[in-house]
């Protein structure tokens, strides 16, 4: 021990590699498949080797059964498995295997329905892989969607299957799955919900036959070979919708299980509006459906009668800009009450409605943000939540009382989240800082620790020997007078008297935070693996958060409005200004890249018309926003035209003619999200205004531009990149 403490004094600490960033091997340890069980004290989880399902106190954090197991369960032909749900008796559980990814959110499945009681396996359905499954309230119902169409299996009944709806077609018709710009801007993939006494199943249906049709190639490619693409490639074509052209058509429908009747909602809908969420309450006849105007900047709750088909308005709330998704992403509703967040007064916080929609009171207040709402105690009037009350770069958990008064429950200082009982007496406490990986604690709603269920020393040990950079935060003002907060990673052996180059990272894209108190630091996470491998290099990091991000309130994030990548292209420039004027940094070579927005933001940044950046990457960056899905670019753009003069200044290739230092373009050919299309027209743009630049095309890679040794690769070309021309 001894000896390898001196070895580090004297600089001999070993140099972490790029194929160890690239392969994960300093990722922490966390626990995955956690769910509260109704009773209050024991929650699920997935064992490690993804072979159990382990039921644990909440008060000891003991195993106290193994609720499922591969090896044990009659009739049982997995090996393991990769996820599951509890019915909400819980004596039955789907249990998922064979997962096939689509987009971000959604994926298909074959699953499997586990009976805990006689402790048997069998298929949930033989039609083929299955999506979103959801139990009945009374758990003895099962619907799911195959191929665009909605499910029901009785299970009283011998598992018998019948077919909700028969309309659902490819690139048409969906029922009770999302399109595409819904499941990526809404942020979900089920659309349908059964009422709470489960004679009814309601659904959002999407026409989406009006939309233009987009289209990509495929190839044979390697991990995975592709091999009917190995003569003539293919194409993948789908809808996807950009500014200013038709969205889907929604409407939303239920349907009565025991008659058989469908009925569709007579909800006073924009024609070009949209239905981001419907959830039944606690009141078999409420259907709660959310709504949206195009602008997004009108957000309705209706209540309707699920057989009458009748839609009463409940709440509305109105932005001058638009309407973040905490409104109708986390609405929690009682027999009596919900509460849902709103940012009215300038921060998003938690407000207490009655059930027929009266406010009764606004629950948090002050300037921070409530970033998540973990339940409500009706018997003691309690609320808990998560907020950054005190810093926009820390998150902590709190309690409320009806009295308004406040308790902070997490005691250590950095990043908080919680997972709480169903009785709300115990919360499972991930927490990280920028130099302490993951620490997941049982904790009960007085914030004592009960039990350390991870605290990730041994990635601690095993990075005792890494050369690891320094990281700090600060802060600086820009020429405008806005304070701007960052974090800096400097090399182990930094010298002050030495001039170092710098390479920015950054995001910046609206309400995004990548300054965090957070192990997930840096581009590649996990304690800034990428970033020290980049300080062995003699290269200090940099990231900042410009206008537009998220965590200090509506005013700071939303004056990027209708310009989106001017104010946070200003402020990349701001920052290496900044640097620049440090004495340790050679203000002559600094560098940024980022990925996505912030691919886009480097883009703009190197085109400002300030020349401070000597290179730059850009990985799968949009470059003009007419280019990309309606929903994203008209929350904070509006339409071409009624804004035309915003899209033109937000275009990064309207910007060629003052692009300075050496680009790298970076993009897979099938990124579904941003297209290749992004790279091919700015890349031709920057022919045209005669500026050179180097480019990378990764064959058959979507938007994460990952698989075999694709991102050891991507990762080698950025290092060689900035190596070749800041050094």
């Amino acid at each position: 021990m001894m000896m390898l403490c001196l070895c580090t004094l004297f600089g001999h600490a070993r140099k972490i590699t790029l194929s160890e960033v690239a392969a994960g091997t300093y990722r922490s340890e966390g626990i995955y498949g956690i769910k509260p069980m109704q009773n209050g004290e024991h929650y699920t989880q997935i064992s490690r080797d993804g072979k159990k399902i382990v039921k644990y106190s909440f008060k000891t954090g003991e195993e106290v059964a193994t609720v499922f197991d591969v090896e044990t369960a009659r009739d049982c032909k997995l090996k393991s498995f990769d996820d599951y749900i509890l019915s909400p008796d819980e004596t039955k559980i789907l249990i998922q295997t064979e997962t096939k990814q689509i987009y971000r959110h959604s994926f298909t499945a074959v699953y499997y329905i586990f009976n805990v009681r006689n402790n048997t396996l069998e298929p949930l359905s033989d039609g083929g892989p299955q999506q979103v499954p959801l139990f009945s309230p009374d758990g003895n119902q099962i619907a799911f969607v195959r191929d665009n169409n909605l499910f029901l299996v009785k299970l009283l009944f011998g598992n018998s299957e019948s077919q909700v709806t028969t309309d659902g077609k490819f690139n048409e018709v969906l029922n009770g799955i999302p399109d595409w710009v819904y499941e990526e801007e809404f942020a979900f993939n089920r659309a349908f919900d059964f009422s709470a006494d489960g004679t009814m199943l309601a659904y959002i249906r999407f026409d989406e036959s009006q939309v233009p049709m987009y289209s990509f190639p495929w190839y044979k490619g390697l991990k995975p070979a592709l091999e009917q693409y190995s003569v003539y490639p293919g194409a993948y074509e789908y809808k996807y919708p950009m500014p200013g052209v038709d969205n889907s058509k929604v409407t939303v429908h239920t349907f009565d299980i025991k008659t058989r009747v469908t009925r569709e909602m007579d909800l006073p809908l924009d024609k070009d509006g949209y239905i981001p969420r419907i959830q039944f309450t606690d009141n078999p006849d409420v259907l709660a459906i959310m709504t949206l105007n195009r602008h997004q900047n009108r957000f309705d709750l209706y209540f309707c009668n699920p057989r009458s088909t009748v839609c009463k308005l409940a709440v509305r709330d109105v932005a001058e800009q638009y309407i973040k998704e905490d409104a109708y992403g986390s609405i929690q509703f009682y027999p009596e009450n919900f509460v849902m967040m709103s940012e009215r007064d300038g921060y998003n916080h938690l407000y207490l409605y009655s059930a027929s929609g009266n406010l009764i009171k606004q629950i948090t207040k002050g300037e921070f943000e409530v970033k998540e709402f973990l339940g409500w105690d009706k018997k003691s009037n309690t609320y808990y939540y998560t907020s950054n009350e005190g810093s926009p770069l820390r998150t902590a958990i709190y309690k409320i009382d009806g009295k308004g008064r406040k308790t902070k429950l997490s005691t250590r200082e950095g990043s908080n989240q919680a997972i709480f009982s169903k009785n709300q007496k115990y919360y499972i406490n991930t927490f990280s800082n920028i130099q302490t990986p993951p620490v997941i604690t049982i904790n009960d709603n007085t914030g004592k620790t009960l039990k350390t269920l991870v605290d990730n020393q041994k990635l601690v040990a095993k990075m005792a020997d890494l050369e690891m950079p320094s990281k700090e935060f600060f802060t600086f003002k820009t020429s405008d007078g806005v304070e701007l907060n960052g974090w800096i990673m400097k090399p182990a052996n930094f010298d002050p008297s030495k001039k170092y180059p710098v390479i920015m990272h950054q995001y910046s894209g609206p309400g995004s935070q990548q300054v965090l108190d957070r192990w997930g630091i840096g581009s590649r996470g996990n304690g800034g693996v990428f970033e020290a491998y980049m300080a062995n290099h003699g290269f200090i990091s940099v990231c900042v958060d410009g206008r537009g991000t998220g965590g200090r309130g509506a005013a700071f994030e939303k004056c990027t409005y209708l310009n989106l990548g001017v104010k946070e292209a200003r402020d990349q420039v701001e920052t290496a200004l900044y640097l620049g004027s440090l004495p340790y940094v050679d203000k002559d070579n600094i560098g940024i890249w980022g990925w996505s927005f912030g691919g886009y933001c480097t883009l703009m940044a190197m085109s400002e018309g300030t020349p401070v950046f000597k290179a730059g990457v850009a990985v799968a960056a949009p470059s003009d926003w007419r280019f990309y899905d309606t929903v994203y670019t008209e929350r904070f753009m509006r339409t071409p035209k009624e804004n035309m003069e915003g899209y033109e200044a937000s275009s990064a290739m309207n910007r060629v003619d003052k692009f300075h230092g050496e680009l790298l373009l970076i993009h897979g050919t099938a990124d579904d999200n941003v297209h290749l299309r992004n790279a091919s027209e700015y890349s031709e743009a920057l022919v045209q205004a005669d500026k050179q630049f180097d480019m990378h095309i990764y064959t058959n890679r979507n938007h994460g531009i990952r698989g075999g040794n694709t991102t050891k690769h991507l990762l080698t070309r950025v290092t060689n990149h900035f190596l070749e021309h800041l050094k």
